[in-house]
């Protein structure tokens, strides 16, 4: 089984319709082992019983954004260093400085295609095969 099959990653969006183009890009890449939440709150409790090795997670999401499930999962200790990665419709360079003093990645701009979405991985994770 390849890494990427065996990567586990957790999408987060309050939208349907992204959650399933995000795990449809995934899959595109060869990665297999994809969760989905549909908030913050749902992808922290996620992360407490069955932790994922990297977060995608929107940026704008009621109960809980993505800034803040960041914060979230950087002060829990057993997923404080998971990779995460943001997606926002309109980058603010302000949200993108704080995200990074938070431990932020990476980010990317949507719309996307899976090109743009593997080279935003391999920043975080290496060269993806």
């Amino acid at each position: 089984m390849s890494l990427l099959a065996q990567l586990k990653i957790l999408v987060v969006d309050d939208t349907t319709t992204s959650r399933l183009l995000v795990r449809d890009a995934l899959e595109t890449l060869g990665f297999r082992n994809i969760q989905v939440a549909a908030d913050g709150e749902q992808a922290m409790k996620m992360m407490m019983t069955t932790p994922s090795h990297l977060i995608i997670s929107d940026m704008n999401m009621p109960k809980m954004n993505g800034l803040q499930l960041l914060h979230a999962i950087r002060t829990y200790k057993p997923t404080s260093r998971t990779p995460f990665m943001i997606l926002t419709g309109s980058p603010d360079r302000a949200v993108l400085d704080e995200g990074r003093k938070l431990g932020l990645n990476n980010y990317l701009t949507k719309p996307f295609n899976p090109d743009q979405l593997r080279r935003a991985l391999e920043a975080i994770v290496g060269k993806l095969h």
